[in-house]
């Protein structure tokens, strides 16, 4: 559980009736909501909180460093609330669907000395593609991507064929 309703309470956050009710729509564990999933979420516990109110306490909370923002290419940012115990995502180029891995070992010793330019490398974030088995099985078991895990038809800059970008708040 990624427990934020009571990290926040520990730092002082004020906790209007908004602010607590976007923060226990993220709270728990493998949970990766867009801003509009939020939002939709939200609206169901407390139909006044406003598009904007969302918006800005997702902010607020990434800021604080109680939820980090996970971008994949095309697809709208989620928010991670399990910021506590280092980990990494698995992220399916079919839905879209983020979960979160534990691999062994430490990414940053995969970065060879020569590959570091000079840099003291401080972090490292990884992300795993592929299919989820609901995505396999639709595309008939094959799980074929691209080598670069973006899902057919997608550029290289995340855009849909055509060139148009869906548009996305930020």
């Amino acid at each position: 559980m990624s427990n934020l309703l009571e990290r926040l309470r520990l730092r002082g956050w004020r906790m209007t009736a908004q602010r607590r009710v976007v923060a226990e729509v993220l709270d728990g564990e493998h949970i990766h909501l867009t801003a509009d999933e939020v939002l939709t979420r939200a609206t169901a516990r407390l139909p006044e909180i406003s598009r904007a109110t969302v918006y800005n306490t997702l902010g607020e909370l990434v800021a604080l460093g109680e939820v980090v923002e996970v971008s994949s290419v095309g697809r709208a940012k989620r928010y991670d609330p399990n910021v506590l115990r280092a980990h990494q995502h698995l992220v399916c180029a079919g839905c879209g669907t983020v979960k979160d891995v534990h691999p062994q070992g430490n990414p940053l010793d995969v970065l060879p000395e020569g590959e570091r330019f000079g840099f003291t490398v401080t972090g490292a974030d990884v992300t795993y593609r592929g299919l989820c088995p609901a995505c396999a099985a639709a595309r008939g078991g094959d799980g074929e991507l691209p080598d670069d895990g973006r899902p057919e038809g997608e550029s290289p800059g995340g855009e849909p064929p055509g060139g148009e970008s869906p548009a996305r708040p930020q």
